[in-house]
């Protein structure tokens, strides 16, 4: 849709609002702070896709601004908010774990926080031709040679997937200080990482793993849900090796600053309405994820505490 009428579009939904009338939205534009492919893209795509199918929404469009750790696409927000209330932006734990580590001067507070609406489990993934055909063998292998296994993920190091390759080694019982993490900008360009062989052994989001597993490009090693999944029954879950090594990441959408709090309320109630939809069910099987919807307050009051986690466990992961 041209920027002409995306901004025609919020102008009314806003007008609705002043006027006491509950805003029905007939466009969104999302926002993703990563390339095409990633776990942010994929979650702004598929809501959207279910809005629009489910006919809570007429029509959406997406912006990929990858860059800065999602730090431009935040800045941008927050420099245009006055034009952009039709718009929301897809973030997740990088939004905690790049604020309180300094990749950029943003965190959530400098937004309207909307919903959370997935959570997407952790994975430990090779190649199918892998050395490493189970994670008991990639820990034997990184007990004799840390500096052999390189471990890559689509964020700096620090931050998400090198957060969850830290547990699983962990949870193995090695030394996460001693993990050769290999960063890269996005999920995809990590996948490329793992099939090109820059790097054995890929961290990312179950979400972004199964499509590949399912093309028979991928072997998953191990999971940091509580139990096993339906979806992978035959791969151990790390908690099944005696450490605490249950990680999720929620993926949510954050709306401009000085939102007005009826859109934001709109918008919270269209992300659970969607709760309800058929496509959204089986979009939640069929990538994986886990229904983890908080409305505007609970997941106000969840970030709080997932900033104060995310800085005790980078900490004793040794991540200061």
């Amino acid at each position: 849709m041209p920027e002409c009428w995306r901004r025609l579009a919020a102008c009314l939904v806003v007008w609705a609002a002043a006027a006491g009338a509950e805003p029905a939205p007939e466009h969104l534009h999302f926002i993703v702070p990563g390339g095409a492919g990633g776990g942010w893209d994929r979650t702004a795509r598929v809501t959207g896709d279910v809005l629009v199918k489910g006919g809570l929404l007429q029509s959406a469009s997406f912006e990929n601004l990858s860059g800065g750790g999602s730090g431009k696409a935040i800045g941008y927000l927050i420099k245009t908010a006055e034009r952009q209330h039709g718009t929301l932006l897809v973030n997740s734990v990088p939004i905690i774990v790049r604020s309180i580590s300094g990749v950029f001067p943003f965190s959530f507070r400098d937004l309207t926080p909307i919903a959370s609406v997935i959570g997407d489990y952790g994975v430990i993934a090779v190649l199918p031709d892998s050395p490493y055909q189970t994670i008991d063998q990639l820990l034997a292998a990184f007990l004799r040679d840390p500096l052999q296994v390189r471990i890559g993920g689509g964020s700096v190091r620090g931050d998400l997937d090198h957060i969850v390759a830290a547990l699983a080694i962990r949870a193995l019982g090695a030394d996460p200080r001693k993990l050769i993490y290999v960063p890269y900008d996005t999920g995809g360009k990590a996948v490329v990482g793992l099939l090109t062989g820059e790097i054995q052994v890929l961290s990312t989001g179950l979400g972004e793993a199964l499509e590949q597993r399912r093309a028979g490009q991928m072997r998953i090693l191990a999971v940091t849900a509580p139990e096993r999944l339906s979806v992978l029954p035959q791969v151990p879950a790390l908690s099944e090796y005696g450490e605490n090594a249950v990680f999720a990441n929620w993926r949510g959408f954050f709306g401009p600053p000085q939102l007005p709090a009826a859109l934001a309320d709109r918008y919270a109630k269209l992300l659970q309405e969607m709760q309800a939809l058929p496509g959204w069910e089986a979009a939640l099987e069929r990538n994986g994820w886990v229904n983890f919807y908080r409305p505007r307050g609970e997941f106000a009051v969840f970030l709080e505490e997932q900033e104060a986690l995310i800085a005790a466990l980078r900490k004793e992961l040794g991540f200061y």
